[in-house]
């Protein structure tokens, strides 16, 4: 009996310490990039749409921008095509993109149902959706043409706020229009960047398929958990940071001076791990803040 009471006893104390991040981040948006293994294991995709359902029921306001590389290579492949990057980016000629929309289509009404299961409504749309929400123009990769890969100009997240405001949790992919309405794949990064930019969210978290920031990317236990701008500027001056880190602090960066208080770098391969980085003291991954932010 003893052990019951103490075993429920911890449940109340990881409450108690969840209580004031509960109270801080109340009606505030934030914004989950989802990619990596998490969306493709299945048990971790269960744990990440339960993590933000969560915090939709204790009161945040998230919005889901979802990647589906993988998927869309595999697709790619079975069309009897084969997958071409250039510099990191996908080559994206007119057959592809036709597949990369058919593809985060599926993914984000997939990721819709999810959602519904546990209670809360959901919606899918993509950025040609709205004004659109997400306007852009013809990517170049060090001066190549990768085809119908866009660069976001412009964001209008009127459609956004209309769906939070009525209770929708609005998930999102990835694909913008540009002025002549033809269609663009962007970067799920880029996306997710835009969009707290322009809704001003408090948060922004990416799940990667990393454990954060290294000062020493060869030494583990060198993970940082915390940085402001401009250490965080200092890092990429070294030189250590290198690979599809760089775009992403660069990204962490250009957010938090755009408003953004708070950007957070997880690894979506650990269980809960959105839940553990926002409602304890210790954290998992790496949060980048403004330097007036208190740490």
């Amino acid at each position: 009996m003893e052990k019951d009471i103490e075993k429920y006893l911890e449940k109340t104390n990881v409450l108690i310490e969840a209580l004031p991040y509960i109270q801080r981040f109340n009606r505030k948006i934030i914004v989950v990039k989802y990619g990596g293994s998490a969306m493709v294991d299945e048990e971790l995709k269960k744990n990440v749409i339960q993590d933000i359902t969560l915090l939709k029921l204790v009161g945040f306001k998230p919005i889901i921008v979802h990647g589906g590389g993988k998927e869309i290579s595999k697709w790619v492949e079975k069309s009897g095509m084969e997958p071409r990057f250039i510099n990191g980016l996908r080559v994206t000629d007119e057959a592809t993109m036709e597949i990369v929309e058919m593809v985060l289509g599926r993914v984000g009404k997939s990721l819709v149902t999810m959602v519904q299961e546990l209670g809360v409504k959901a919606v899918s749309i993509s950025g040609k959706d709205g004004a659109p929400l997400l306007k852009c123009d013809k990517k170049l990769s060090n001066g190549e043409d990768i085809g119908f890969v866009g660069d976001i100009k412009e964001v209008n997240p009127g459609i956004l706020f209309d769906l939070l405001e009525k209770d929708y949790l609005p998930i999102v992919c990835p694909v913008g229009l540009d002025d002549h309405y033809n269609s663009y794949n962007i970067n799920a990064d880029d996306a997710a960047c835009a969009i707290a930019r322009a809704v001003n969210a408090e948060k922004l978290a990416f799940l990667t398929d990393i454990e954060g920031v290294y000062k020493d990317p060869e030494d583990k236990s060198s993970l940082i958990s915390e940085l402001c701008v401009s250490d965080a500027r200092k890092l990429i001056d070294s030189g250590f940071i290198g690979g599809g880190m760089l775009p992403k602090l660069n990204n962490c960066i250009d957010a938090v001076e755009n408003g953004v208080s708070r950007v957070h770098i997880l690894d979506g391969r650990i269980p809960h791990s959105l839940l553990l980085e926002i409602f304890t003291r210790k954290g998992v991954g790496t949060q980048i803040l403004a330097e007036s932010e208190e740490k």
